[in-house]
């Protein structure tokens, strides 16, 4: 792509400068819009070191309300954000509906770095990719602009600005390591950068090289695709997503009405076992901070099914300083205004660490979709996207555990009743409760639909047969050590 790429020539000075003062004034008005559209804009700077990233950025900037972008320049990895999966700190900076995120270098400085200086082998590389046009994907997917530019020079115009950098005290501190040895590596680092261009480039979020050996060109150029990008992105903001088939080989499961609910356990044997199981998930916890094994437990179920019960009985056999849990309610404002999955990135464990999910991202394809959240092609496509999620946490190497938690209509009808009759449990049940239940037999085939198109092999479904909850407990249990077991041994 680099290699290929025919440069425009630039304008003559008068040109430029009446262009400049057009597409100013035409991104400060586009920027209203925006905001009325819930238009979120990721703006992606990536290039040679010296090319003028940050300097184009900061005039970009200029001609937008301070109120409305962030601009993130993420620098080395803390040693938090090195025990979270790869895209996890560039899923926590995308912005919200309306709003502007400029990112000065992210994911492709930091997978092109490892790969140039043997930090990531050829399939580790080609993994890393593929993360990415998932997650660029699935940004535009769901509404948002993201625009990547490549700001291209020339090995001597590179060594030119490093070496006028260095001989001035102020500036010289501009010039890091990495640059002179981009200079110095100019040819290795063009094949690696032409070949991640390539591989990245789509439709949907193409690059586009940006020549940077002029200051005032290189921002006409970025201020002009960018407000035309916004005006297409506006146009088209209604239109519908093409729906991906499944490339991700799933479990078979039954359908919730072909599971029997008449397993039982009697106290004793429920209070022996239970202290058993608990003793033996203790020990794996420490054995699972100390392998550095990240482990995800997320819990759906019907209203009173009794996740909360089940939850309890895993929590208190772990260390309260290496587990959280997060209840999942309706999204807060900040939270809606994002890619639904934002919520769910943002929570995720350390290495070592176990989150435990009351309500999950699952509520996409059920709630969302049955009380009209979300449209009927938001829905539809979330099953994929899901799995991709899911996909890229395993390959991250957590343990990823799923359970469903079932009961039928008339012990669910009983708990309510149950609720409604005890002072101390009333807080448990709501309105909304009684809602659902009117919709059970809707809410019973989106379930089934989930579990069938959701169920794979690296995030397998677990149905909890909950209308005795003791039993509930103790298969939880199982096969949570089960597979925290597997997961040891690798």
């Amino acid at each position: 792509m680099l290699k290929n790429w025919m440069m425009e020539e630039k304008p003559e000075e008068k040109e430029l400068k009446a262009r400049l003062n057009a597409v100013r004034e035409k991104l400060w008005a586009q920027q209203m819009r925006m905001k009325e559209h819930k238009l979120p804009v990721l703006v992606l700077m990536e290039g040679w070191g010296t090319a003028g990233k940050g300097s184009c950025t900061g005039q970009v900037i200029r001609n937008i309300d301070p109120r409305f972008f962030k601009v993130a320049t993420l620098e080395k990895k803390t040693e938090e954000e090195k025990r979270k999966p790869f895209l996890s700190r560039y899923f926590t900076q995308i912005p919200e509906a309306g709003k502007f995120v400029f990112m000065d270098s992210g994911w492709m400085d930091e997978v092109t770095g490892l790969r140039l200086h043997g930090k990531l082998s050829k399939g580790e590389y080609e993994m890393r990719l593929d993360s990415i046009r998932r997650f660029e994907r699935q940004l535009t997917d769901n509404g948002y602009l993201v625009m990547k530019f490549f700001f291209h020079i020339s090995e001597k115009e590179q060594k030119k600005r490093i070496a006028s950098l260095l001989k001035d005290i102020d500036t010289e501190w501009r010039v890091n390591n990495n640059d002179q040895w981009q200079n110095k590596h100019y040819g290795k680092c063009m094949e690696v950068f032409d070949e991640y261009l390539e591989m990245t480039n789509s439709p949907s979020a193409p690059w586009y090289v940006v020549n940077a050996k002029s200051r005032k060109w290189a921002e006409l150029q970025v201020l002009e695709t960018l407000t035309e990008g916004i005006e297409i992105a506006l146009q088209n903001k209604a239109l519908a997503v093409p729906l991906l088939q499944n490339v991700f080989p799933l479990v078979k499961m039954p359908k919730l009405d072909e599971i029997p609910l008449d397993e039982k356990v009697d106290e004793k044997e429920y209070k022996a076992q239970l202290e058993s199981l608990q003793d033996h998930l203790r020990d794996l916890h420490n054995r699972l901070y100390r392998k550095q094994v990240p482990v995800i437990i997320a819990y759906e179920g019907w209203d009173a099914a009794g996740k909360g019960g089940n939850i309890k009985r895993i929590t208190e056999a772990l260390d309260p300083r290496g587990f959280e849990v997060h209840p999942i309610a309706s999204p807060e404002p900040h939270e809606k205004a994002r890619h639904y999955l934002w919520r769910f990135w943002t929570r995720l464990p350390k290495t070592g660490h176990i989150a435990i999910f009351d309500r999950t991202w699952y509520g996409r394809v059920m709630v969302e979709r049955l009380e009209g959240f979300c449209s009927e092609n938001d829905w539809k496509r979330a099953y994929h996207e899901i799995n991709e999620f899911e996909k890229e946490l395993a390959d991250w190497g957590a343990v990823m555990i799923k359970f469903w938690v079932q009961i039928d209509k008339d012990t669910q009808l009983e708990r309510f009743e149950m609720r409604q009759k005890t002072p101390e449990k009333q807080w448990k049940i709501t309105e909304e409760d009684w809602r659902n239940r009117e919709k059970w037999d809707a809410y019973e085939d989106a379930v089934n639909e989930m579990i069938q198109k959701t169920s794979t092999v690296y995030a397998p479904w677990y149905i909890l047969e909950s209308v005795d909850k003791k039993y509930a407990r103790l298969k939880a249990l199982k096969i949570v050590i089960e597979r925290l077991e597997a997961a040891l041994k690798e």
